[in-house]
């Protein structure tokens, strides 16, 4: 299941990444930066187009896709790497060191 959503919410970002590029911007013209655009840069641009309404479906569907990774995941029902049941290895006891009492042997000798 988790391996059939994950499938579906790439797709899914691939073809929202496309429907926005091909997409116009608001105000794209090097004019719109100094004021010459006709259309308004924070107002109303009219009715909303094929592509936006394309936009909006893809976000919803991506978000409802992300929503389901996320709860499939939470419950432990996707992971792909299994945890093993086995032991951890015995830790190994470092060398102590001596106290500032005791002798240091000579390297070498």
């Amino acid at each position: 299941m988790a391996i059939l959503v994950t499938i579906v919410h790439v797709l899914i970002c691939f073809f929202l990444i496309f429907v926005v590029l091909i997409q116009g911007g608001k105000g794209s013209e090097v004019g719109a930066v100094f004021g010459g655009s006709s259309q308004t840069l924070f107002g109303s641009r009219g009715a909303t187009t094929f592509l936006g309404k394309l936009t909006t479906i893809f976000a919803a569907l991506f978000m409802l896709t992300s929503l389901v990774l996320t709860v499939t995941t939470l419950r432990g029902g996707g992971t792909v790497v299994r945890p093993t049941a086995s032991r951890p290895a015995p830790m190994q006891q470092m060398p102590s060191m001596p106290s500032n009492n005791q002798k240091i042997p000579p390297k070498g000798k």
